[in-house]
């Protein structure tokens, strides 16, 4: 080998000094970023070159991918770069896991496709070694030279030797990187955890026995064990995500993370981070590397929860991960994959979304794999006073309150309003009544409810009707007095002002013959 500095061949036991200061330097680094480096520096001392590179071989997709390059001249080729495997001395190198020599370019027939960007920038002679361990492939080291002829076959015996070594360097780099790596997931996935058990949501089981619940209930246990993606469809508040959370823990990602997602909830320009991931630098405000949740989730589930209000330039993308199940972060050009199982939520009409060309078809069929239909509340009454005795159990027990009894009319009542907000309106009311009741029995609010339109025309509601009676009755058990503290609006959990509103509205006047 010859010496940029004396233009002499390096004696043999000068190359063997030389690669033991090499590997001196970079066995012990454990930054990958500084390991490469100290190798373009280090490499000088032992091989002539006027180019290095290392390069990564994926195998599954048939890509070279750049890892480190440094040269005496410049080259247009950034760090990550990818290009197709197919006739090129990498993948050759990869796959036999011998050193290919390469004399002179302009004559070498071989590799085709390569050729031409060698010769661009003025190489002539090449000589590629497989980086290789005893336990994993990692990818290939080429030393390129403008000079022809530059490397010999005993050249390439020692180039082989600085492979081996760049190669442990390499791997011990890679796995204080993945184990550094999974100890920041695994702290990712305990606060995240940590985070989901202090949330909102606190009852593990879905209450209810009705025909309506049962048939969601088949369907859970059929797609659960499979790793099918889940629509759950239906308005706001019916339990969409108790569901999703019961399809994850029937499946078998039951022990990795459950990560959820509002869609609405994320600014439109941030959503793509959120989902994806960042780079520093990646846009203004991205002082640091931020790792998105279908990283997180990988392994177990993502929830998506309203997914009809994704925006379209973002759809394409969650298109190409649940398809490929690959992706980038945010100003990377680096793929990464992912393994989740997806589950997403809607309270709108994906298919005529489709239609005014608000969602994206592809997507729309993508998600609708396998669509569960969540009832109303309206849809299964008689899960009513089940629900409520569970709230008023919670909250009785949250606020320290002694909580027995439930007054029959008001669970009758409560079971004949529509609950436009579905469960998690019927929870706040209970939560409500709970905190308006002073002694053991609830004293719901029932005017407090929001009037819905009438049955018929000129009629009242069924609702109305029932508040009608509900309120007539305790006026009728005082003698009619509104007011004080055993009156009928004590006894109803109302303010006086309040319930004089409703008899008013109602139509409910005070009887002649009373003397009150």
């Amino acid at each position: 080998m010859v010496s940029h500095r004396t233009g002499r061949t390096l004696p043999t036991a000068e190359r063997l000094s030389a690669l033991l200061l090499l590997t001196d330097a970079i066995v012990a680094e454990r930054n990958l970023s500084k390991l490469f480096s100290q190798l373009a520096r280090l490499l000088r001392r032992v091989v002539d070159f006027n180019a290095v590179y290392v390069s990564l071989y994926d195998r599954q997709r048939n890509v070279i991918r750049l890892q480190l390059f440094d040269a005496d001249f410049s080259v247009d080729i950034p760090l990550g770069w990818e290009f197709d495997a197919n006739d090129t001395p990498a993948k050759l190198v990869s796959e036999t896991q011998k050193p290919v020599l390469i004399r002179e370019t302009d004559t070498d027939t071989r590799f085709s496709t390569s050729m031409p960007l060698f010769r661009k920038y003025g190489l002539h002679s090449l000589c590629m070694a497989p980086l290789s361990t005893s336990q994993r492939r990692l990818g290939i080291i080429s030393f390129g030279s403008r000079k022809p002829d530059n490397y010999l076959e005993d050249d390439v015996e020692f180039i082989q030797l600085v492979a081996a070594q760049v190669a442990i360097a390499i791997g011990n780099a890679l796995a204080y990187e993945e184990i550094e790596e999974l100890k920041n997931r695994l702290s990712r996935e305990k606060h995240y955890l940590e985070d989901e058990i202090g949330g909102e949501l606190q009852f593990k089981e879905i209450v209810g026995e009705s025909t309506a619940l049962k048939q969601v209930f088949d369907q859970i246990r059929k797609v659960a064990p499979t790793d099918s993606t889940v629509l759950l469809l239906g308005e706001t508040g019916t339990g969409k995500e108790l569901i999703a959370r019961s399809v994850h823990e029937l499946s078998e990602r039951r022990d990795h993370t459950f990560v959820k997602i509002n869609c609405s909830a994320i600014p439109t320009g941030l959503l793509e981070s959120e989902l994806f991931g960042h780079e520093r630098g990646a846009f203004t405000s991205a002082t640091s590397q931020r790792i998105g949740r279908f990283e997180i989730a990988d392994g177990g589930t993502l929830f998506l929860d309203e997914v009809g209000d994704i925006p379209l330039d973002v759809q394409p993308k969650l298109l190409r991960v649940l398809q490929e199940r690959e992706f980038e972060r945010v100003g990377s050009s680096l793929t990464l994959r992912t393994d989740v199982r997806l589950i997403a939520a809607t309270n709108r009409d994906l298919e005529e979304m489709v239609n005014s060309r608000t969602f994206r078809s592809d997507l729309f069929y993508r998600l609708n794999v396998f669509p569960v239909r969540m009832p109303a509340l309206r849809e299964r009454r008689e899960d009513v006073p089940k629900l409520v005795r569970h709230f008023v159990q919670r909250y009785a027990s949250q606020m320290n309150r002694h909580i027995d009894s439930i007054p029959a009319e008001t669970m009758r009542v409560l079971s004949e309003w529509n609950w436009p907000g579905n469960v998690r309106e019927l929870e706040n009311f209970v939560e409500r009544a709970v905190i308006l009741s002073t002694g053991p029995v609830l004293e719901a609010p029932l005017a407090g409810l929001r009037t819905i339109p009438s049955d018929g025309a000129g009629g009242r509601s069924p609702i109305e009707e029932s508040e009608r009676r509900l309120i007539l009755k305790a006026l009728s058990e005082v003698d009619w007095v509104v007011g004080g503290p055993s009156g009928a609006a004590a006894r109803l959990g109302m303010k006086r002002t309040s319930l004089q509103s409703r008899m008013k509205y109602l139509g409910i006047a005070r009887p002649k013959h009373s003397v009150h």
